[in-house]
C-alpha cells in the first residue's frame, strides 16, 4: 500500500490530479491603489497597426508613463523659452496677466507722458498667447477621431514633435543666443525666434487638449495650480503606507514636470536651445509610438445564461 502511495504522488496521475486541484488563473484584476498596475503596455505586436486597434481608446489608468511623459516635456519646452525670453510657452496665466499690465500701462501717467510702446516682452507674450490657443485648436481633430484613440493620441504627438522640429529649426537659422542674462536683455529678439516661440506654445497647447481628453489625475499635463490645490484637498494625501492614484499621479506629474525644466536647461547649457528642441523633438516622437502600445479597458467576461 505504501509503494502504490508513493507511485501515485510522484507518477503522471499524481500531476493531473494535482492540477484539477489548482485555482483557475484570473483573467483580468483591477486595481485602483497601485502605480505598476496603470502602467502596463500592450504585448502584441501584429495587432499594433491593425484598424480595430489603432481605433480603439486607451484605458486612463493604464495612460500613466505617457502622460508623465507629457508633464516632462511641459518643464522641457518651457525651459528654453524662460531662459531665452522669459516668457512661459506653457502658462498662459502669466502671459495674459502681463498682457493685462501692458494694456493698462497705456493709462498710467498724465496725458502726454504715457508710455504707449508696445515693450518686445510684451509681443512675445502675445505670440505665445495666439500660438498656444491655435495649437490647442488643432484638438478639435481629435473629437471626429476619438480623443483617447490610439490614432489620435499618436497623430496628434506627432504634430507636436513637428512643431518642436520646426521650432528648433528656426532657432537655429536666427543665429541669436540661447540663454538672457536679465529680463530687459532677452537672449531672442528677430523674426525667426518669433516663430520658435510660435511653434513651440503651439505644440504645448496641443499637448494640453490631448491630456485633458484623456481624463486622468495628470489634468491638462501642463498647468500645475490646479494639480497643486487638488494633491493638498486630497483626503488620502497622508496615507503613506498605501498606493492612492489620485495622489500618486498627482505627484507624478509635478516630479516629471519639475525634471524636464531641470534636463532642459543642462542641454541648453551643455548644446544650446536649438539642440535642445531637437533633443525635444525625438521624445515627442517616442511618446507617439509609445501611445500605440497602450491597452485599453479589460473587457468583463459575460456571464452564463442559465438555461
Amino acid at each position: 500500500m505504501a509503494e502504490e502511495r508513493t507511485a501515485n504522488a510522484t507518477g503522471p496521475e499524481y500531476a493531473e490530479q494535482k492540477a484539477e486541484r489548482l485555482p483557475q488563473p484570473v483573467l483580468s484584476k483591477e486595481s485602483n491603489n497601485t502605480v505598476v498596475e496603470t502602467a502596463r503596455l500592450a504585448t502584441s505586436p501584429r495587432t499594433v497597426f491593425s484598424t480595430s486597434h489603432l481605433m480603439g481608446d486607451v484605458d486612463p489608468m493604464q495612460s500613466t508613463f505617457p502622460l508623465a511623459a507629457y508633464c516632462f516635456m511641459t518643464g522641457f519646452i518651457d525651459s528654453v523659452s524662460f531662459s531665452a525670453i522669459f516668457v512661459w510657452c506653457g502658462f498662459q496665466t502669466g502671459n495674459s496677466v502681463q498682457l493685462a499690465l501692458a494694456l493698462a500701462r497705456l493709462f498710467s501717467g498724465p496725458p502726454g507722458q504715457r508710455d504707449t510702446s508696445f515693450h518686445l516682452a510684451d509681443q512675445q507674450a502675445l505670440t505665445s498667447v495666439i500660438t498656444f490657443i491655435l495649437g490647442a485648436s488643432l484638438g478639435r481633430i481629435g473629437d471626429r477621431m476619438g480623443p483617447k484613440t490610439r490614432a489620435w493620441l499618436c497623430l496628434g504627438t506627432m504634430i507636436q514633435a513637428l512643431f518642436t522640429m520646426a521650432a528648433a529649426l528656426t532657432a537655429w537659422k536666427s543665429g541669436q543666443g540661447s540663454v538672457a542674462e536679465t529680463r530687459g536683455d532677452p537672449a531672442w529678439t528677430n523674426t525667426l525666434t518669433f516663430v520658435a516661440v510660435g511653434f513651440m506654445s503651439a505644440s504645448l497647447g496641443l499637448q494640453g487638449i490631448m491630456g485633458k481628453r484623456v481624463n486622468t489625475q495628470f489634468a491638462t499635463t501642463i498647468v500645475l495650480t490646479t494639480v497643486w490645490c487638488e494633491l493638498m484637498a486630497d483626503p488620502n494625501l497622508f496615507k503613506l503606507r498605501q498606493s492612492v492614484i489620485s495622489r500618486d499621479h498627482k505627484l507624478i506629474a509635478i516630479v516629471a514636470l519639475f525634471l524636464g525644466g531641470f534636463v532642459g536647461r543642462a542641454i541648453i547649457d551643455a548644446a544650446g536651445a536649438a539642440a535642445t528642441l531637437g533633443v525635444g523633438t525625438g521624445m515627442r516622437v517616442l511618446i507617439a509610438l509609445w501611445w500605440l502600445f497602450v491597452p485599453g479597458k479589460a473587457t468583463k467576461a459575460s456571464k452564463p445564461i442559465s438555461a
